[in-house]
């Protein structure tokens, strides 16, 4: 891409023509605003559906529960980070969103909020990879429940190749056995535990500020479709490894795009 070819070519105007189009565009952000304000409406007032199963994860002290995983709070949020057993890393772009929510999980604390991050790789691999990736919010394995599978994240190989598998309510899933999600929970004064809400796919951008730092500079994005968009992305500590593999391609004939 010829940058300064882009940057010849694009308007140059004088500061009042500026302000007058920055100040139009100002008009429809508001606009935006308040749209993603009723639609956040509409996702707090969707209904609720009671979690009757039993769930047990593996977590550093032991095993817990699903209510063990409110902590003290009411409200659960749940990140589905892309880990299968089979690989030696986690998911770069799950890796790209964690480094967004590792340090806000003391703020969602104090608004009656835990935040926990589960995974399908054995506890002494998340573990090994935490600490690799110097975060500190709480992850646990879901290895042996079928958590992820319930909540549209895990698949077998034999569901992979059925057409009936479904991956982000309406579409069938990528060729990867570990997906991205996220879910949200709300546990009552009994102890009772409801599924109030999930989103995959491009519907986790929300939770990706980067990308509205990214989205106001003059290049964009900058980012090629065809090729599944975040070929660019790396774990944070791997950007200058010129033999970076993505995780899901270690298993052999998995050549699956990232999800988007």
């Amino acid at each position: 891409m010829n940058n300064h070819a882009e940057t010849q070519s694009h308007r140059v105007v004088s500061r009042e023509a500026w302000l007058k189009e920055r100040i139009a565009l100002l008009a429809e952000e508001k606009e935006f605003t308040h749209r993603r304000d009723a639609l956040a409406e509409k996702v707090r007032d969707l209904p609720w559906v009671k979690v009757e199963k039993s769930y047990t994860f593996d977590s550093p002290t032991g095993k817990k529960s699903l209510a063990d995983l409110f902590g003290p709070r009411s409200q659960l949020v749940i990140y589905h980070f892309m880990f299968d057993p089979t690989w030696s890393q986690g998911c770069m772009s799950c890796s790209f969103i964690a480094d967004h929510y590792n340090g806000i999980v003391v703020h969602l604390a104090h608004r009656d909020i835990s935040l926990v991050t589960v995974s399908k790789a054995p506890i002494e691999q998340i573990d090994q990879f935490r600490e690799r990736m110097g975060w500190s919010f709480p992850w646990v394995s879901g290895a042996n429940t079928d958590f992820g599978r319930d909540f549209g994240v895990s698949f077998t190989d034999q569901e992979l190749a059925a057409e009936t598998s479904v991956y982000n309510f309406n579409r069938k899933p990528f060729g990867i056995r570990e997906l991205p999600g996220l879910s949200v929970f709300i546990k009552n004064s009994r102890g009772d535990i409801y599924h109030t809400y999930s989103s995959f796919a491009r519907g986790l951008e929300d939770f990706l500020t980067s990308y509205r730092f990214i989205d106001v500079t003059p290049k964009g994005r900058d980012e090629d479709p065809s090729s599944g968009m975040l070929t660019w992305l790396r774990h944070h500590d791997r950007y200058d490894d010129t033999n970076f593999v993505v995780p899901w391609a270690e298993r052999p004939g998995i050549t699956a795009p990232l999800p988007r």
